[in-house]
């Protein structure tokens, strides 16, 4: 981050003043991606969910044998979870953080994509998801992505290292069979934290999510 930050020009790391506005931009990155967890809204949405799906659908099925391979690989020490799903509706999500908090994995950092309202965005920021930082999710590119991209690459670093799972929607709904543009530029960023040795390894789990009618 500090290397980005000093590329972006020649006062980007002299003087205090310059400082100060670098770790603020830094911090305005860091807020478009995540916010911090609200506990209160984790237990009031854990408890709403049930209710929700009760009404929505028949019936939850998940693959016991399964999960419970899931669940010895979360013990597995030092070493993160990422989940790499299809993405067959907005509830995915939900649906997803849903299954592995009740079965004891934790709360999940979960790709969002970017069509989503201010406020929808911040209330999901505080229940785990995480958003690309505004102007990346635009277009792919493999060109360098700047100082966004740096603390991008340094948060999933962090996410890994802390031992969060990770969960990464790699379509748009309705799934199109295609790897979305948002889906690479967080491959990516696992593949960097992985090359750098920011974690020795990863348990990659791949999800697939089906529906008798998507909601």
């Amino acid at each position: 981050v500090q290397d980005a930050a000093s590329s972006r020009g020649p006062g980007s790391g002299g003087d205090e003043g310059s400082r100060r506005r670098w770790k603020e931009e830094i911090c305005r990155i860091l807020g478009e991606i995540q916010a911090p967890l609200s506990p209160l809204l984790l237990r009031l949405c854990h408890w709403l969910l049930p209710k929700l799906l009760t009404r929505v659908f028949l019936g939850v099925q998940l693959h016991r044998g399964q999960l419970e391979m899931v669940l010895r690989a979360a013990r597995t020490p030092e070493v993160p979870l990422v989940f790499l799903c299809s993405h067959q509706s907005q509830v995915d999500g939900l649906l997803l953080s849903f299954v592995l908090l009740s079965q004891g994995i934790g709360v999940p950092r979960v790709t969002v994509g970017a069509r989503t309202s201010p406020r929808l965005r911040s209330l999901l920021q505080r229940l785990g998801g995480i958003f690309l930082p505004s102007g990346m999710a635009q277009t792919w590119s493999e060109r360098d992505d700047g100082l966004p991209g740096a603390v991008l690459d340094a948060y999933v670093q962090e996410v890994l290292r802390s031992r969060q799972p990770l969960v990464l929607f790699l379509e748009e709904p309705p799934a199109s069979l295609q790897l979305a543009d948002p889906a690479r530029r967080w491959l990516l960023r696992l593949l960097r934290a992985l090359r750098d040795g920011a974690v020795p390894d990863a348990l990659v789990v791949p999800v697939g999510i089906a529906y008798d009618v998507a909601p």
